[in-house]
Formats: structure tokens, C-alpha cells, sequence
């Protein structure tokens, strides 16, 4: 009704959208005076949540291009569940039966509650609010989803949740993730799904970034090195919250498209200075440089990162099928190998049959050459013998 009542906050988005081009991440200095920028922002965003149904069909393109600048803070759990469609999900009414349920997983979620998110407020502490409520929502997801289970990069994700909604919605808007987003291919055991990933950005490292291809592979800097927590975590591990944060917004509308973007843009703001270090320097510079290069500016981060190639039907189509080829070729190999173990086992098995076979019938033999020697030995056999034979020449 506002909105309505003083258009300024759409010319104020048109001027913006004019200045920025197709979009809306460098915008955020269009205007003159913040506070009318923030309460602009407010109002648009009100009226978004309350029309959702309408933008999502008709005002997909100016959405995308408002969730990459930022969804504000405020905003973020209900925009959140509407993303992901979390709203109103039947899985809701069973958490707090799953909650009296014991898990096979409970002693390790336990564990690791206390190494996530050491630093933050809400998860201080061995009996902090945020400690219960993150065990209560890994414990309920490992009873519904026996296969996953619990694995410990998804605490993270939860924990974001977390910071956002109330433990039911969490918990909602978490097993949405596993299931749509394919976080749940992730997290499996096999990791099948993260070995995919790790291929299809090694792809693009090659095709993109050559000459830092080479370096990483002259020092056996293998891309699962840096790149399994981007995709594990999506980031909450590398970045602070809020610029982790961002990439979050953007992860749930447009998917783990955003990790190949964001990581790639990370390996081209860093070439030059990766290219001089050996494998000790690089390791110190992912864990000690570049999670704070863009503290006080997420918006170039993700500007960059919208600036990386990004072919999405080549990373459907053909990576995935070369990827596959290669893990049946892996698994025909491991089933060759196997048999060939086996048969070799058999083997070995049926030559110490045979020496041993060997070894009794050598006994029996030296047991009947032994008796023949003794006979022999006898004068009377002796006597007998000197009867049939004929007497020797002298």
C-alpha cells in the first residue's frame, strides 16, 4: 500500500537498474541518501513477500537480480522458505516425534556441535540455545534420512538456518536443500556427487585459467584440496558470515551454479600471486588471504563472479556423461581387479594344497624307500638272492 502510495522506491530500483546495467550487485551507490535507499528497500521487499506467487512468474528476472544484491536481513527466513518452497511442509508436524527418537548418530553430532561455529554468540558454549537447537535439527534429518544419516559439513548449513528461523523451519528448509539442490548426492557416503562437482570445476579451471592449471598440478595441489569445502559448505567455512552470507542468498534461487561462479572468481583475482607459491604457500594463502578479501565488499565478489564463463548445458550434458563413463570405467576396473584378486587367492590356496600334497607323498615315499633299504639289509635275503643270481667271474 505504500509502494502504491509513493512510487519513488521503484524509480529509485529503475534509476539503478539504468546505472547499473543488467544488474543490480554494484548498484547500492545510486542513491543519494541511504536512508531512503534502506526504507525504499524495505518497502520493495514487503511487497515482494506479500506478492510472491506474482514475482516468481512474472518478475523472475528483476527477483534474480534483487536476491544477488541481497536479500536484507530481516527478509531472509520468510524469503528463504519461499525460495525452497518450505512453507507448509507435511515433515513439520513430524519433528517433534522425531525428537523423542534416539539416532545412531547422536554421539557424533555431538561431537562436532561444538566445532561449528565456535566464534558466534548463539553457539557459545556447551549448553547454549544454539547448540540444542543444532543438535535437535541434525538428529531429526539423521532419523528421516537414514542413508545420509548425519555428515558433518551440513552442520554448517543448518547453523545458518538456524541464525535465521526457529528450529521447525530450519529443519524444513534443510531437508528442502538435501532434496532439490543436490545437497543430498553430496553428503551421501559415496560422495559420488562431490567427486562430480570437483571435475566439472577442475574443467573449467583447465579451460579457463591455464597457466594456473599447470602450477597446481607441478605442485600435486589437487583441486579437493581447496575446492570439497566450497561445495560441502557453500562457503560458510571459507568466508565470514556475511559475505557467506550473500553467496547463500544466491545459492537459493540459482542453485551450486553460484560455487563454480564464486570459486572460479576467487582463482582469477588470485592467479598472480598463486603462480609464485610452492604447495605449502598456496594451502596458507586459501586458508589465510582469501576469506577476507572482500569483507567490506561482497558486491565485487559477486559482481566477478557473474563475470566467470558459466555453460550450464556442457555441465549437464557432456561433463556429467564423461564423468560417469569414467566412474563406470573405475568401477569395471575395480570389478576386474577384484576377480582377478580372487582367482589369485584361489590359487594360492590350491598350490599350498598342493605342497602340501607334495610334502605327505614325499614322507610316504622316503617312509617305503626307508622299508626297502631294511629288506635289503637281511643276510637270509641276501642267501636267497645269491641262488638266483649268477656266480660272478673271477
Amino acid at each position: 500500500r505504500l509502494l502504491e502510495a509513493d512510487s519513488k522506491s521503484m524509480r529509485s530500483m529503475n534509476g539503478s537498474r539504468r546505472n547499473s546495467g543488467s544488474s543490480l550487485v554494484s548498484s547500492s551507490s545510486a542513491s543519494s541518501n541511504l536512508s531512503h535507499l534502506e526504507e525504499d528497500t524495505w518497502i520493495l521487499w514487503g511487497r515482494i513477500v506479500n506478492e510472491w506467487d506474482e514475482w516468481r512468474k512474472k518478475k523472475e528476472k528483476l527477483l534474480k537480480e534483487l536476491i544477488r544484491k541481497g536479500i536484507p536481513h530481516h527478509f531472509r527466513a520468510i524469503v528463504w522458505q519461499l525460495l525452497c518452497s518450505a512453507t507448509d511442509m507435511p515433515v513439520k508436524n513430524q519433528y517433534s516425534e522425531l525428537l523423542k527418537m534416539s539416532s545412531p548418530c547422536e554421539k557424533l553430532i555431538r561431537r562436532d556441535i561444538a566445532r561449528t561455529y565456535p566464534e558466534h554468540e548463539f553457539f557459545k558454549g556447551q549448553d547454549s540455545l544454539g547448540q540444542e537447537v543444532l543438535f535437535n535439527v541434525m538428529k531429526a534429518y539423521s532419523l528421516v534420512d537414514r542413508e545420509v544419516g548425519y555428515c558433518q559439513g551440513s552442520a554448517f548449513i543448518v547453523g545458518l538456518l538456524l541464525m535465521q528461523m526457529p528450529e521447525e523451519e530450519a529443519f524444513c528448509v534443510f531437508v528442502r536443500l538435501m532434496q532439490e539442490y543436490r545437497l543430498r548426492e553430496l553428503f551421501k557416503p559415496s560422495m559420488a556427487e562431490l567427486g562430480l562437482c570437483i571435475y566439472q570445476f577442475e574443467y573449467m579451471l583447465q579451460e579457463q585459467l591455464p597457466e594456473l592449471n599447470i602450477h597446481f598440478r607441478s605442485q600435486s595441489f589437487l583441486t579437493s584440496m581447496y575446492a570439497s569445502s566450497w561445495f560441502l559448505t557453500l562457503f560458510l567455512t571459507t568466508f565470514p558470515l556475511p559475505v557467506a552470507t550473500r553467496v547463500f542468498d544466491i545459492f537459493m534461487y540459482e542453485g551450486l551454479e553460484i560455487v563454480f561462479r564464486v570459486g572460479m572468481a576467487l582463482l582469477q583475482f588470485n592467479q598472480a600471486e598463486l603462480v609464485q607459491l610452492d604447495m605449502e604457500g598456496m594451502s596458507q594463502y586459501f586458508q589465510k588471504v582469501i576469506p577476507h578479501q572482500f569483507d567490506s565488499c561482497p558486491d565485487k565478489l559477486i559482481l566477478r563472479a557473474f563475470q566467470v564463463k558459466y555453460n550450464p548445458k556442457k555441465m549437464k550434458s557432456r561433463l556429467e556423461k564423461e564423468y560417469a563413463a569414467i566412474k563406470n570405467k573405475e568401477m569395471e576396473e575395480q570389478i576386474e581387479i577384484k576377480r582377478l584378486r580372487t582367482e589369485n587367492r584361489l590359487l594360492k590356496q590350491r598350490i599350498e594344497t598342493l605342497e602340501k600334497e607334495s610334502a605327505a607323498l614325499a614322507d610316504r615315499l622316503i617312509q617305503v624307500a626307508s622299508k626297502i633299504a631294511i629288506f635289503f639289509s637281511f643276510p637270509l635275503f641276501r642267501c636267497v638272492l645269491t641262488l638266483f643270481l649268477p656266480p660272478v667271474a673271477s
